[in-house]
């Protein structure tokens, strides 16, 4: 397993992460995903660290709660050994303390979450979204007395703007409070939108990308395919409403081109989309998900090997989208680009 600096620094985090959202599933959303027990998750764990997997990635959201409870379990005994990420700022219920990130809200959901994981500190706190009513000082001051009282490691992001990341950079440097290391972001062969202002961002600012839903919300799986209607087992019937939008003939054209690349290579379809985005600009790890251990160790193929760059222009040419503006001139004019040209 490659191991690889967490953006600007000094966390080594592998290529490939453990996502756990399928840890004790629950809901319309997280049942669909997958819904493994203790036991269940603590063989995944174990194939995972067979593999040099040693970072698990949670939310106090998923299942409500429940997915950092089977992930306490599944870890018992060999804390060491891992790295826990979560997140909180999503509400957690109805009431005005329920959501968000004031100092109240992330001092409790903090506590809250090493409850659930069984242990007493977190390697890497993620604010799952932007809360715009709460200074940002507030938030930072509040992750800084968290990591001097020993509760956090390293605090990042998730799902946040290009401004509120900067904001939020610009702020910790005034006050000396700890950087966000790292931004979890969707980044797939058909959502490249993080390409055109939070990857030039980290690259300049040292966030480095916790790459999340890797597969496209499930459609890079290899089991949809132009003129076919939608598997019949796919979670796409239930979870679509929930994920990123993909246009049909985009996805189809990206299958295309993956389905041309696995004959030359001989892996599968995720096998060569996560291997894409292993080889990006400021990916410091690829978060995958497992129902169980034919889909963790099919993953896991997804390391060890390289993309040729004339197969890297095949993938890129074919789910390559026109950029929104201010981005698409720099992108499409050579005196636009000459200037500020793009990080990939």
């Amino acid at each position: 397993m490659d191991y690889r600096r967490l953006g600007a620094s000094g966390l080594k985090v592998p290529a490939l992460s453990f996502g756990a959202g399928t840890f004790g599933g629950s809901g319309p959303l997280f049942g669909a995903w997958g819904n493994s027990d203790a036991q269940e998750a603590r063989r995944l764990v174990d194939i995972c660290l067979e593999a040099g997997v040693n970072l698990f990635d949670t939310a106090d959201v998923y299942s409500n709660g429940a997915s950092e409870e089977v992930l306490g379990e599944a870890i018992k005994g060999r804390r060491d050994a891992v790295l826990i990420s979560t997140k909180t700022s999503l509400p957690m219920g109805d009431a005005p303390a329920d959501y968000g990130s004031s100092r109240s809200r992330l001092i409790k959901s903090v506590d809250a979450a090493l409850k659930r994981l069984g242990t007493d500190y977190i390697d890497l706190l993620q604010l799952h979204a932007f809360d715009a009513g709460t200074p940002i000082e507030e938030v930072l001051s509040t992750l800084d007395d968290l990591i001097r009282a020993g509760k956090l490691r390293y605090v990042g992001v998730s799902n946040f703007s290009g401004w509120q990341v900067m904001k939020s950079l610009a702020e910790a440097d005034k006050h000396g409070y700890p950087r966000y290391a790292a931004h979890q972001v969707y980044y797939s062969l058909v959502g490249r939108d993080y390409e055109w202002e939070l990857m030039p961002l980290g690259l300049d600012q040292g966030v480095g990308a916790l790459v999340w839903s890797p597969l496209g919300w499930g459609r890079l799986t290899g089991k949809i395919r132009r003129g076919q209607p939608l598997p019949e087992k796919s979670r796409l019937h239930d979870t679509a409403s929930f994920g990123p939008p993909v246009e049909d003939e985009h996805l189809y054209r990206v299958m295309d081109a993956l389905d041309v690349v696995a004959q030359e290579t001989g892996k599968t379809v995720p096998q060569i989309a996560i291997n894409w985005l292993l080889q990006r600009p400021t990916v410091s790890s690829v978060i995958i998900g497992a129902r169980n251990e034919e889909q963790l160790r099919q993953n896991l193929g997804a390391v060890g090997w390289s993309l040729t760059p004339d197969q890297v222009k095949k993938l890129d040419a074919a789910s390559e989208v026109t950029a929104p503006y201010p981005y698409f001139p720099y992108r499409r004019q050579e005196g636009f680009a000459r200037l500020n040209p793009p990080a990939v």
